[in-house]
Order: C-alpha cells, then structure tokens, then sequence
C-alpha cells in the first residue's frame, strides 16, 4: 500500500469510527447543553491531550516491538486481529437501541480539560484501539514511531471538527444520536469496518 493510499484509507476509517457515538461523544454533547460552548471546547482539547497521550505510549513501545521481533510483530497481528473482530461482531449482533448523554467521565468537576484528558488516559482500550489499529496504515519501510505521530495527529483533527460540529449543533446532532434507528446503523456499519480491516490486517505481512 503506498502513502497516499494508506492516508486517505485511513482518514476514511478515522472519520466513520469518530462519527460513531462514544463517551467522548457523550462528555461533549453533554457539557455543551449543561455548562456551554466553552467549557466543551475545553473538554475536547482535553480529550485530544489523551489522544496525544496513548499516542506517545503507542508510538515508542511500537517502533521499538516491531524493530527488534518478528514474533512480537506476528503475535501483535493477531492480537489485533482478532481484537477488531471481536469488537465488529459485537457492534453487528448486538447494536444499542439508545444512546445515553447521562454518562460521566472521571475526573475533576470544574476542570473540563482535566476531565476530558482523564476519560482517554484513564481508558485502557483507546491503547489497545491504537495498537491494533493503526499498524495496517504504516507504509512498508516507513518508522512505525513517526507514523502513529501522525496519524494520531490526524485522529486528533477529525475528533476536533467532529466535536466543534457538536457544540454549535447541539440539540440537533443529540437529537439525531438518540434515535434508535440512527444508533443502530452506525453500531453496525462500525461492526462491518472492524471486521473488514480485521480481515485485511490478518493476511498482511510486513
């Protein structure tokens, strides 16, 4: 796969998977209707600190797994494989019905960026998202270190609009994210992108 391709496949896949209501989703629409615009402005910067955070740990630990093991970077292969998997037919045969704006991150009460940074730190499984997911988009020959930089930075960008989009369209986006119908289309639309970068993630070789 050459750089461009691994770039605009991967802003593709970012995009869907950040569009997909979660608890930073929830952290945003929430503060936004309870505290304002500012404050979730600050959230979400803090939510990106997070991003940057995971991404740091990620970045070195990966380059240097990958450089030094084949085996390491096999078993990883599959680790991931098989974790998108499981997270596809999950959000396939069991999609919500509803999505809750009543979901608290930890952290402090008043300090919206410490709060929205501590959701993403605090969360074991944006690691594990990372580290299973980003490997596929690195080109062959390229450091793996500097490419989850980047495209960490670019997960960050796409959350940023997505979460500015949330605050100035409050009530219609939480309007439209709690439809059932609206919940479940985008649970099992991310389940079909899971399985299918899992597939391609299992026959890939380095």
């Amino acid at each position: 796969m050459s750089v461009t391709d691994s770039l605009l496949a991967y802003i593709l896949a970012a995009t869907l998977l950040s569009l997909t209501p979660g608890l930073d989703t929830a952290l945003i629409l929430r503060t936004t209707a309870a505290e304002g615009g500012r404050k979730a402005f600050h959230a979400a910067l803090g939510i990106n600190a997070g991003c940057f955070i995971w991404g740091a740990m990620v970045a070195f630990g990966l380059g240097a797994l990958l450089a030094v093991s084949e085996f390491a970077y096999t078993l990883l292969k599959w680790c991931g494989a098989a974790y998108l998997c499981w997270l596809g037919v999950q959000l396939l045969l069991r999609p919500r019905q509803h999505f809750s704006l009543n979901q608290e991150n930890a952290g402090s009460e008043n300090n919206w960026f410490l709060r929205g940074m501590l959701g993403n730190v605090l969360n074991p499984k944006i690691g594990i998202f990372y580290i299973s997911f980003l490997p596929q988009f690195i080109p062959a020959g390229h450091s793996p270190a500097g490419w989850t930089f980047l495209l960490v930075a670019i997960h960050v960008l796409i959350v940023t609009l997505w979460s500015l989009t949330l605050i100035t369209a409050t009530r219609h986006a939480s309007g439209v994210l709690k439809k059932p119908a609206v919940v479940k289309w985008m649970d099992r639309t991310t389940g079909c992108v899971f399985l299918l970068f899992a597939a391609k993630l299992a026959m890939s070789r380095r």
